[in-house]
């Protein structure tokens, strides 16, 4: 998205010589999307950023995906991943668990506790949403102070880590996208404002406000990149510390975006999921359920209908609140439901009859809709609630 921003110590004209006071050569980098035909911003480092002293193999967190077959709705209860104190000493990059893939993007958790490594992402961008706790996201660019609701938006090959703040556990859900991640077009204006009927604006995106810089040598930075194979990793070595950057601008940089910033669209009739959308990345899009009042026609039914999304599986992370449609199937804080394409869904028994005359729904929620079908990963597989495809009919399937 177009959106303009300059920090720290840059020149006048792009592209020229930028000294600090002893007379020494910043090195400018170009970091630009889609061949440099997208959206960019320029670097000043003290330091060449293309140099390296080593490199090595990261092998990654269990990757592998397992097909939803037999096709089935489910129920994956994520608090269930990290228990008792083991979250402590993990961190947010190497801690994370997939909870599933495809060829477009992955949804993994983590609750984490320690410090992460230097970090980059050089398959796509990331959001992580951030359940509970407290971070700071270091970044190239600068920090980013992170809170219970932001989506914390980083742009494909950011260095950056984690640090988790305070004493208790911070819960994130990560997706990882193969491709960028934009605010809607339809909210956009041709030149990229975002356009009056969107339901958030610029105001509302929170970048770096300073500069960072790190002393150190031979530092690490982990890498997810791509081979012909899919999803590897690679550990870097730099000679000097990465984050030493005095300035840079342009309309590339991570941001945060708070889920109680963004206002509900709401209707006499019950709304389609997009109205809630927030993001959207290729062949998937984010969307997100907050507290808001619901269909006000006297005669409306404010959960939503029976529905069959042909194109699309159906992934909702509950964060929050107390959703109506769901109740009574076991689901609640942490849980995901997934809910494939070829299988048509809706709220649980007793649901639709009891939601009439309700006027507010208090209720959070994270949706992820894919346009391939979604496999389950290690971490889906560890934490499936076995029971959940049964509900709507009171029993499973003969013995």
């Amino acid at each position: 998205m177009a959106y303009y921003r300059s920090l720290g110590d840059v020149p006048a004209k792009r592209h020229t010589q930028h000294r600090d006071g002893s007379g020494n050569l910043y090195y400018e980098e170009l970091m630009g999307e889609e061949g440099f035909s997208s959206d960019s911003s320029l670097l000043y480092h003290r330091n060449l950023p293309s140099a390296i002293v080593d490199s090595r193999v990261w092998e990654l967190p269990d990757q592998s995906t397992t097909p939803n077959h037999p096709l089935q709705p489910r129920h994956l209860k994520l608090h269930d991943l990290f228990p008792g104190e083991s979250w402590k000493d993990t961190d947010v990059v190497t801690g994370r668990r997939l909870v599933l893939g495809n060829a477009d993007v992955r949804l993994s958790y983590v609750v984490a506790g320690a410090v992460s490594p230097l970090y980059r992402n050089a398959t796509g961008d990331e959001v992580v949403y951030v359940e509970s706790g407290d971070a700071v996201v270091e970044t190239v660019f600068g920090s980013l102070k992170a809170t219970e609701g932001d989506y914390v938006v980083i742009p494909m090959a950011t260095t950056h880590r984690w640090l988790p703040q305070g004493d208790k556990p911070l819960r994130a859900y990560a997706i990882e996208a193969n491709s960028h991640i934009t605010p809607p077009k339809r909210y956009l204006s041709r030149y990229g404002q975002l356009l009056e009927h969107a339901p958030y604006c610029e105001r509302d995106l929170h970048g770096p406000s300073e500069t960072l810089t790190a002393e150190g040598t031979d530092v690490e930075v982990f890498v997810k990149h791509r081979t012909s194979r899919g999803v590897v990793g690679t550990v870097m070595v730099y000679p000097e510390h990465p984050f030493d950057v005095v300035g840079w601008d342009g309309c590339l940089y991570p941001y945060t975006f708070s889920i109680h910033d963004f206002e509900p669209i709401t209707g006499r009739v019950h709304q389609p999921p997009p109205v809630h959308q927030v993001f959207e990345g290729h062949n998937f899009v984010v969307c997100n359920f907050v507290p808001r009042k619901v269909d006000y026609h006297p005669q409306a039914i404010p959960v939503p209908y029976y529905h069959s999304n042909v194109d699309s599986d159906e992934i909702m992370f509950y964060c929050g609140g107390d959703y109506e449609a769901r109740k009574g199937s076991g689901i609640g804080q942490g849980s995901i439901s997934v809910h494939p394409g070829g299988h048509a869904h809706g709220p649980q028994p007793g649901a639709y009859e009891r939601s009439i005359g309700v006027e507010f729904f208090d209720e959070l929620a994270v949706m992820v809709d894919t346009f391939r079908p979604l496999e389950l990963g290690e971490g889906g597989l560890a934490c499936e609630d076995h029971n959940y495809a049964w509900t709507w009919a009171g029993r499973g399937p003969k013995q």
